[in-house]
This record gives C-alpha cells, structure tokens and sequence, in this order.
C-alpha cells in the first residue's frame, strides 16, 4: 500500500532565527520616515495625475446625448436633436452624426431652457425651496476604511449632475477628497483653519469688550487670531473641475486644528468650540450660495468631527456589512451620546441659573448606509444590521461593482469615468448602484426642505 505523502507544515513553523534577522537590515530612526514620506509623496503625485489632462489640469469630460437622455435631462434623444436644430443658440455640443458630446456646464444651459419651455409635468431641475438655505450633510464614522469620502465624493457628483451646487469641504488632514476634486492646498492657511480661528478671534474680541467694562485684562490676540481675522470663505474656496461643485481642500497641517482649539477653549471658557463651522457658513453667507454643503470627516471624533456633527442637519454613516464595521458604528453613536450630551448638559446648567432657554442639538435626519456591499456574502449579516439599526438604515444598500474599482484606479469618482472604456452593461450596473444611493438621499433632502417650509404654518395655527 502505498503511503500518502504528508501534507507540507504551515509557513510559520522551523523559521530560522539567524536568517530572520538577517532580513531585517539595520534599525529604523525617525529621518527614515522622512524619506518613506518622499517617496509616498512623490508616488501619490504619479497616480493622481492618472486622472488629471496632459497638462496636469483635472477636467471634467463630456457626456454624450445617451447619457445625457438617460440620466441628466428627461427628454428623449429625438426630441432633443429637434430642439437644438431650432434653437441655434443653445450649446450643439460636439461630433459627427447624431451623438453629440457636451460639457456639464452646456447641459446645465439646456437644462435651463427645458426648466422654461419644456413639458410642465416633467422635472428639469431638483426641488429647491426659495429662499431656504443649504442643508449641512455630513458623513462620519470613526472607523476608517468604511467608504465616507467615496460616499461623499459620489454623493456631492451626484447631486452636481442634477443640478444642484455644491461646497465640499474636506475636513480630513488625509486630503483623499481633495485629490478626488483636483484641490491644490499648499498650506493650512487654505483650508478651514483660518475660519475656526477667525470665529475663535471675534469671540475674544467680543469677550475683551465685558472685560474691559469690567477692568479686567483682555485676552491676548495673537499673530495667527490677528491674521485670521483678514481671511474670509471667499479666501479658501476654490473652484474644482466640476462647473457646480466648489472646494474647501484640506492638507497634513490641518490636523494642527485638533491641538489648537482645545488650547483655544482653554484660554476662553466661555468660546462654544463646536459652534465654530457653524459660525463661518452663518456669517459670511455660504448657506446661501450653495445648495448642499458636503462635510466629509476624519476617521476619528476628534474637535474638526464634532464642528462637523454640529453643523449638519443631515448625518450619514456608511458602515460595511461586517461585524467589526457594525461593532464600531454602535460605538460611534455612543460617543456621540456622550459627547453632545455633555455639551449640552454643561451649557444649560449655565443657561439655567442665567434664566435662558436651553440648547438642544437637533439633525433633521440620521442614516446608517451600507457601503461595499456583496450580496453574496454579506446578506444574512446585512440583515441582522439593519434589524438592529431599524429605522437609522437606508433601505439600499450600496453594491461594489467592478466599475467602483476601475474607476477608483484612475483616481475618479464612477460619475467622472468614460463609458467608452468600459462594457456597456458594466457601466450601466455600476451606475446604478451610486445612482440609487443618491435617489435614497434625494429624498431625504428634499424631505427635509418640505418639513422646513411646512413648520412656519403648523406654528401659525
């Protein structure tokens, strides 16, 4: 009988110590990360100019008529070539024959036109109450690796091909989010830093005005509060590739934020740190050039996350459909329990001996979204999530298709990416699946401005 060879032992056993250690080279010191960072660096150039034009510019490609009658404007192809051959004046866009290519900014000209001439019963642009300001949407999870700046990045392409305008603003000192929207940030200074500053600057100049009344010493205003107070929105938002969608970028230096505002809140008790995003979009009137303002957060509750958090009225977390992923997210709500919690239980104990009304923080929507999701797999877990999480999860949830990763490849959003390069049905599969994450958010914030323009009149009866 012949004998059964024995099954090879598992890698990890007879390692030779000597010969171990000999792979090891020599001890690492702290100018060897120096030059790790370099070569990074130098490498992350190399593989974001892979969706950048030869001459280094990021732009935004053109959309053809099948695309733009599939999914930007609800006429059909037809219809569409009789309207730009009677109207000369409308952008003819590109190419031979009947299919034409466009920019984004000329299929915005033809939807004006068709929001004006076209049928009554059909939607060409996104509802948009008058007058109301942009709704504040932030996507967070301490956990990192979950899909927030991808949800983000699509979410805000998204809602800028229907039409909407959009400030992204990159709260994460990473910068992923502002390589995907081609941001140049050569410093903290062009980031959200300077804002949270300067809301930090005016609260110690309003606070040296009761000390002085009260012959007290002011509170020093130094050179970085002094300079902050000359920097406006305007200063540090940038235009990107996208006609529609404007840029707040981010770069490693704005993790200094998170040193400096508690030392700040240490200085001036009295400064509502959270408060501090919030009181730029306020006061210099962001709310009111933009639509949707896309906050995307750092992997982390740190002081940048909770101006985040306090600023939104809509709050995403993507999670993916494992356990480690839904064990974080369940710790992330409860660290943002305790933390809004704190805040405002520390702030109406004042309020009440003062004989003011409370503070309470309030989002007009919370979602938990499943993000990389592969049915598969992930179904059984996916449903013992969105048991648990109830009425907090998206009803969809959000498939990784190979268009997600061939796209991320080439250092772009799946909106940015040419049809042309992929199989038809592929793309159109990949689309989708982004495509009904945003019609579950449209729907949210569409929601949301109805329930606000209702509440005037519930409080009039």
């Amino acid at each position: 009988m012949t004998k059964k060879p024995e099954a090879p032992l598992p890698p990890y056993f007879n390692l030779d110590p000597a010969r171990a250690a000999a792979k090891l080279g020599q001890p690492i010191d702290t100018a060897r990360f120096a030059k790790a960072a370099a070569f990074c660096g130098r490498g992350r150039e190399d593989l974001a100019k892979r969706g950048y034009s030869p001459d280094g510019q990021k732009r935004l490609r053109k959309f053809s008529t099948w695309e733009i009658c599939r999914y930007l404007i609800p006429v059909n192809a037809a219809h569409l070539r009789r309207v730009l051959k009677n109207h000369p004046d409308l952008p003819q866009g590109t190419g031979d024959g009947g299919s034409k290519w466009f920019t984004l900014q000329e299929v915005m000209a033809l939807r004006d036109h068709f929001a004006e001439e076209g049928a009554a019963t059909k939607e060409y642009k996104p509802y948009r109450p008058e007058g109301a300001p942009a709704k504040v949407v932030a996507v967070a999870n301490f956990k990192g690796g979950v899909g927030k700046t991808s949800t983000a990045a699509h979410l805000a392409m998204s809602a800028a091909l229907d039409g909407y305008r959009v400030l992204v603003i990159d709260l994460d000192s990473q910068g992923s989010m502002t390589s995907i929207m081609g941001g140049t940030v050569p410093d903290e200074w062009h980031t959200v830093f300077p804002l949270l500053a300067k809301d930090f600057a005016t609260h110690v100049i309003a606070e040296n005005k009761v000390r002085a009344a009260r012959d007290e010493a002011p509170l020093p205003l130094d050179e970085t509060l002094t300079e902050a107070l000359g920097i406006a929105a305007k200063d540090v938002i940038q235009k990107t590739h996208w006609p529609n969608i404007d840029l707040i970028g981010a770069q490693l230096n704005l993790y200094w934020a998170e040193f400096q505002v508690p030392v700040w809140r240490m200085q001036a008790r009295s400064w509502p740190l959270w408060d501090a995003l919030t009181g730029f979009l306020e006061n210099e009137g962001v709310l009111d050039q933009y639509d949707i303002i896309m906050l995307d957060t750092p992997p982390a509750l740190g002081y940048l996350t909770i101006n985040a958090l306090a600023a939104a009225d809509i709050l995403l977390v993507p999670l993916g459909a494992s356990f480690l992923e839904f064990d974080s997210t369940g710790r992330f709500f409860d660290m943002l329990y305790s933390t809004f919690a704190s805040i405002e239980e520390g702030e109406n104990s004042g309020r009440r001996m003062a004989g003011l009304p409370e503070m309470k923080f309030e989002w007009d929507v919370v979602r938990a979204l499943i993000t990389r999701f592969d049915a598969n797999q992930q179904t059984d877990l996916a449903n013992v999530i969105q048991a648990y999480l109830g009425d907090f999860m998206n009803a969809y949830r959000q498939d990784f298709t190979a268009l997600v990763g061939q796209a991320g490849e080439q250092v772009n959003g799946i909106y940015e990416a040419d049809y042309r390069d992929f199989n038809r049905e592929t793309y159109v599969r990949g689309r989708e699946t982004f495509d009904r994450t945003y019609a579950e958010f449209k729907e949210i914030l569409i929601g949301a401005w109805w329930r606000d323009q209702q509440m005037p009149n519930k409080e009039a009866k």
